[in-house]
């Protein structure tokens, strides 16, 4: 999580009927690729936006339950033992496009090697050496889960043995973060703005079920592209 923001205000957020100026967390940025892909800054933006709803209730929860957040970095047990990893259709678009694109060398072949064999009994497989792969275009559902008090011990569902130090994201901001990318779908605003949302919620996926080997062969062919 970066603690560190600046005001932004998307062109997006801009035409939504309840955006209110706010604070986001830090948007990242990769300009050739944005101007190349329409969809990117729109992802780029729910991201910024699912981050600061994060934040903000991280923040409530620490003020006002004075409890300390347990997540930090190194900490991948989540990663290796949670069954249920929700994944959109943006978002494996994102994933598509950041390992094919931008992970290279050493981290890409092994990335790629766990991509070709994934089994759901592996957990996720963008863990690499306890380090998220794709951090900066990891899912929403990646980014709200954050327990309070103590780490997740191995093979621990704190959903089920303590619920109460799950963080609970603020919903307002995650239905923001979906209606960043309603162009993505091809859906519009103007109307029934949830009944959009839900349209995306339906889509949802488990990220170590769906089938990956897809993106392990493209990542084969753009190496082999840069070796010739």
């Amino acid at each position: 999580m970066n603690a560190s923001r600046r005001p932004l205000e998307s062109n997006a957020m801009k035409k939504s009927k309840n955006y209110t100026t706010t604070s986001l967390s830090r948007r990242l940025h990769f300009p050739d690729d944005e101007r190349r892909l329409a969809w990117l800054p729109l992802l780029l933006d729910a991201y910024a936006i699912a981050d600061t709803g994060v934040a903000v209730a991280v923040r409530n929860a620490e003020k006002k339950q004075k409890k300390k957040l347990a997540c930090g970095k190194g900490c991948g047990n989540c990663c290796v033992h949670q069954k249920d990893l929700p994944l959109y259709p943006h978002e494996i678009v994102g994933i598509y496009w950041y390992a094919s694109e931008k992970i290279s060398g050493p981290a890409r072949d092994l990335l790629r090697s766990r991509l070709a064999v994934l089994s759901a009994a592996s957990g996720c497989p963008f863990l690499i050496e306890n380090s998220c792969a794709i951090h900066p275009v990891r899912p929403v559902g990646c980014r709200q889960f954050n327990v309070f008090t103590a780490p997740c011990a191995p093979g621990e569902d704190p959903y089920y043995t303590r619920r109460e130090d799950v963080l609970q994201p603020d919903q307002e901001y995650l239905d923001r973060a979906f209606a960043a990318v309603l162009p993505f779908y091809n859906l519009k605003r103007e109307g029934d703005l949830s009944g959009a949302i839900r349209t995306i919620r339906a889509q949802i996926t488990n990220l170590l079920s769906f089938d990956w080997s897809k993106l392990a062969g493209l990542m084969e062919k753009g190496a082999s592209s840069r070796e010739g």
